[in-house]
């Protein structure tokens, strides 16, 4: 028997078809994702420092919306001989300009709060002092470390706001108090700041920009932080189901949360209300015990050796974002985004904070001065 389909039925088939041919067709495209990018370092940059400054080590650094790029560093840590010559310390927070000159200077004690201190013979709170930096939608600097504190100041250092109190802690899941955050990301939607909370606690936690309401916390997994014995991080055995140290976090374009676990050699991802997305372990046979700073007893086997392999994350600047950056280990771990699928890597001499430019350059902290890596052609070829 011939079978013959109507006119009908023959448009239908033939709309399937087109719409068959343009989702293989978007497929396609969809899987062509730009190469990854290489990078080689800019020696040039930063220029000199003015009025005979001195750095000490440059705990964080962010990029804003000017492509000027904002460092913190630690005064403490700069010994006395590198003082000698006229010399003078530098102001913590420094910006700089594209082609790495200074353009503001300030930080440290002023009146209305209190600044990070430093006091190593009280660990775990005494860990060095500054440690974090991020300029917001709104041209505000927020800035973090040793204290149990974040503050908020404008782009000139002008004392805005603090959430939570000098030295102060509640534990991970008190809803006022801090302990001693590492890092914070505001996220333009909704005018909420995400901090990293962090070398005492182990959350992220959520506050309204401007008011420093609580919002909301999680911890590992979206699960309720639990302060208990640190669980020994053993790489070819189930992961600890808590954060052990809570160390940097980035937020995408579309609302993604990354969470950089150090001490367990693990980023991963959220919605901003907390579900767990995914994660991914890099360099997993990294040294990555209970590390320098240390909350409540040691479990049986646990280590204080090794500080992990994922400390901060930065995204690629194209549009879709398709790349993370990952510091850690003394190298950028260049990922794929979509599936966290690690591409390649490059060694950096800064190894605490990470940011990229309009440009798709990046730049690094971790030693006196920031570093800039300029984004190069790709040796990657792309899949067709």
């Amino acid at each position: 028997m011939t079978y013959r389909s109507s006119p009908h039925v023959r448009g239908i088939i033939g709309v399937l078809v087109v719409l068959g041919v343009a989702c293989l067709s978007a497929l396609v495209v969809a899987q062509r994702s730009e190469p990854a990018p290489t990078f080689h370092r800019d020696l040039s940059w930063p220029k000199p420092l003015p009025n005979n400054w001195v750095t000490g080590m440059v705990a964080s650094l962010n990029v804003d919306a000017r492509d000027h790029v904002w460092i913190i560093h630690r005064p403490n840590s700069v010994r006395k001989e590198a003082l000698a010559g006229g010399k003078k310390m530098a102001p913590p927070v420094i910006e700089f300009d594209q082609d790495g000159k200074v353009v503001e200077a300030w930080g440290g004690p002023g009146p209305g709060y209190d600044w990070m201190e430093e006091n190593l013979d009280d660990y775990p709170r005494g860990s060095p002092a500054e440690h974090g930096v991020f300029v917001d939608h709104k041209d505000n600097v927020w800035v973090t470390g040793n204290g149990d504190e974040v503050l908020k100041f404008t782009r000139r250092g002008k004392f805005l706001m603090h959430i939570g109190e000098h030295f102060k802690t509640g534990g991970s899941n008190d809803t006022r108090l801090l302990g001693n955050p590492t890092d914070v990301v505001v996220d333009p939607a909704t005018n909420e700041v995400l901090v990293a909370d962090g070398y005492l606690n182990r959350r992220v936690i959520v506050f309204d920009a401007d008011t420093g309401k609580y919002k909301r916390h999680w911890g590992a997994y979206g699960n309720r932080p639990d302060d208990g014995p640190v669980v020994n991080y053993e790489p070819d055995k189930p992961p600890p189901q808590q954060f052990f140290i809570v160390h940097g976090i980035g937020l995408s374009k579309e609302g993604l949360v990354y969470v950089c676990d150090r001490q367990r050699d693990r980023l991963q991802v959220f919605r901003k209300n907390g579900t767990f997305v995914k994660e991914v372990v890099i360099e997993k046979n990294t040294p990555a015990g209970a590390g320098a700073m240390l909350k409540g007893p040691l479990s049986a086997g646990v280590t204080k050796a090794g500080v992990g392999s994922v400390f901060r994350v930065a995204f690629s600047t194209d549009p879709q974002q398709q790349f993370l950056y990952v510091l850690g280990s003394g190298k950028v771990h260049i990922l794929r985004r979509s599936d966290l699928e690690l591409l390649g890597s490059f060694p950096a001499g800064g190894t605490h904070g990470i940011g990229a430019d309009s440009k798709g350059n990046l730049y690094t902290s971790g030693s006196t001065l920031p570093e800039k890596y300029v984004k190069g052609e790709s040796t990657i070829p792309s899949s067709d």
